[in-house]
């Protein structure tokens, strides 16, 4: 009775998507504008409650992605670098080089503009898995406890760090990543320079660092690092305790609470079969040395939707192979190691040497390449003859 009911009543789209985060909703946006027929799927109800990301977008991305009005914070120019023992380097950049998403405003615009494009989004709905048959996808789900199937010439994986649909696929996943949680404050006071602060601290942010983002609009105050060396809750709350000479928190109104993993190993190599296909966190599509994902998840996803149209238009599933990790694992070779060293500091006389390394004229410079250089995701030109130009002076 179950195959007859597949095979009659089941609904067919051209793609499924499986998380409305930044990438699957750049990607819907995409695909139903060429005219696929697109089903975008999210477990929230509301997409701008539970945020996983900070929301700094680098310059690249500014420069290269439009975004609606009023859902960027202020420019930020300057930043702020710390010792353990809260020594300072300034840096500052003649460009605008970061601005804070206001993400639950960009989700809301993003999905409004794929839902009139076409797209049907199923909010509050659970993937539960996915089967293939006969050279279709049936991607069953469930909402408010009734299971439903659909099918799908093609499914997409934007699903986060642990992707089950990875699984499903047998595909990549990604083995290694950090965990981020934060804190998001409203500011009552916007006549402050904009400026980001970042900490190295190997007790409270082993492997990578904590921070705090001021634009004036919002105060974001986190910390990050290896799940198996801290207890992300308390260490923001001794990162706070830590920083209450440098930043007054007395009187800031709390929003929200954000956190979640970040994958850190870098483009998986297998991020496609002829059933579908990863994008964003779950394609593992974030640099390994500054765990910086949302601008390789508006690349990755418009290249991704370029390889799906065209596998959609020649109805020939191979296609889709040619979307592969291996075309971008080479440009974070040198960001891989770098990731592998920094892994390796595991006390605070190792990063206040490192720092005492920055202060001086060369790190200082290798400093303003990491946090100001235009180096992201690499620069897909087009589909067709598949280049990626990588800029030169990048790591």
């Amino acid at each position: 009775m179950r195959e007859a009911y597949l095979n009659i009543d089941m609904k067919r789209f051209d793609v499924v998507i499986i998380g409305a985060g930044l990438a699957g909703l750049q990607c819907a946006k995409l695909l139903s504008q060429k005219g696929a027929k697109i089903l975008l799927v999210d477990r929230k109800t509301d997409l701008a409650k539970g945020i996983h990301t900070t929301g700094i977008f680098v310059r690249k991305t500014l420069e290269d992605f439009d975004f609606p009005e009023g859902t960027l914070g202020k420019p930020i120019k300057n930043v702020t670098l710390y010792s353990p023992k809260l020594k300072e380097i300034r840096l500052e950049s003649e460009k605008e080089e970061f601005r804070v998403g206001k993400m639950g405003l960009i989700y809301d615009e993003f999905l409004q503009d794929a839902v009139a494009e076409g797209v049907r989004f199923a909010r509050g709905t659970s993937y539960k898995n996915a089967e293939m048959k006969d050279g279709e996808t049936i991607v069953n789900l469930e909402k408010k406890g009734e299971a439903y199937s659909v099918i799908a010439k093609v499914l997409i994986g934007a699903d986060g760090a642990n992707s089950r649909v990875a699984k499903d696929l047998k595909l990549d996943e990604n083995k290694e990543w950090i965990v981020g949680y934060e804190e998001v404050f409203h500011s009552k006071t916007s006549d402050k320079e904009p400026r980001l602060h970042c900490f190295l601290d190997a007790k409270l942010a082993p492997g990578y660092l904590a921070w705090i983002a001021d634009d004036g609009e919002e105060i974001h105050v986190g910390v990050g690092g290896y799940a198996a060396d801290f207890n992300p809750r308390e260490a923001l709350k001794c990162f706070r305790q830590k920083t209450e000479n440098v930043f007054d928190f007395n009187e800031l109104e709390l929003a929200e609470t954000r956190g979640g993993r970040i994958p850190v190993g870098g483009v998986l190599r297998k991020i496609a079969n002829e059933n579908g296909i990863l994008i964003g966190d779950a394609a593992g599509a974030v640099s390994p040395l500054t765990a910086g994902g949302l601008d390789p998840a508006m690349r990755l996803s418009k290249y991704a939707a370029e390889i799906v149209w065209e596998r959609l238009q020649s109805e020939n599933p191979k296609i889709l192979l040619n979307y592969s990790g291996e075309l971008f694992r080479a440009r974070f070779v040198s960001r891989l190691w770098m990731r592998k060293i920094i892994k390796t500091f595991t006390n605070q006389r190792l990063l206040e040497l490192g720092f005492a390394f920055l202060r001086g004229r060369i790190g200082q410079k290798f400093a303003k390449h990491v946090f100001f250089g235009r180096g992201s995701f690499p620069d897909i030109e087009s589909r067709q003859s598949t280049v990626i130009s990588y800029q030169k002076s990048e790591i």
